[in-house]
């Protein structure tokens, strides 16, 4: 008897279930249940930590060996009237972002005229950071324009926002680099 495709098509579940007829072992298969990666995990709601749409997503995480919290899975939150469970191919990766081998996980600093990075202490890249940030305060500050306005401003840094800053975040970046004199200030989510 000859088998059309429509007719295989039409026979459905019941022509599964009779695939044994046909050769095939299905116990096996049957038998076999996946286990899914994030049975067990907790989930956390967040938002994505790139471009400023605000899109939801819902991380799975699960204690490891020794303590340790693995990140599991990312995904869009499908209850978000934001992205209502979609991400863009920057927020689908963003599992990535924390768990890259690739990651840098501790400052690096090429000294001047060095070819090679050389892994340095927090305490060295900090120090590093802030006798820069000074120097070129000091360097750059305005007290008086061309008028002899006094306006006390640094014009040689320049600061971004990310866009994954909360808003309390960016009022305390804002603050702080008013605080330093800097009038270039902008935030990524208005680039």
């Amino acid at each position: 008897m000859e088998v059309s495709r429509r007719r295989f098509l039409s026979i459905g579940p019941v022509g599964v279930l009779g695939g044994s007829a046909l050769g095939f072992d299905l116990t096996a298969s049957i038998s076999v249940k996946q286990r899914l990666r994030i049975e067990g995990a907790t989930l956390s709601h967040s938002l994505c930590p790139y471009c400023a749409v605000g899109c939801s997503i819902v991380a799975y995480t699960k204690k490891a060996a020794g303590g340790r919290t693995e990140l599991l899975q990312i995904e869009g939150d499908p209850d978000s009237p934001v992205n209502e469970g979609t991400l863009c191919p920057k927020g689908a990766t963003s599992l990535q972002l924390a768990v890259s081998r690739r990651r840098v996980a501790h400052p690096l600093y090429r000294a001047p005229g060095a070819a090679e990075w050389k892994q340095v202490s927090w305490e060295f890249a900090l120090d590093r950071l802030a006798r820069n940030i000074k120097a070129s305060r000091d360097a750059t500050f305005v007290t008086q324009d061309a008028d002899g306005n006094v306006v006390n401003r640094c014009e040689g840094i320049a600061f971004a926002g990310g866009a994954a800053f909360s808003s309390e975040e960016g009022y305390l970046a804002t603050k702080l680099m008013r605080g330093l004199g800097l009038v270039h200030l902008e935030q990524q989510a208005r680039v």
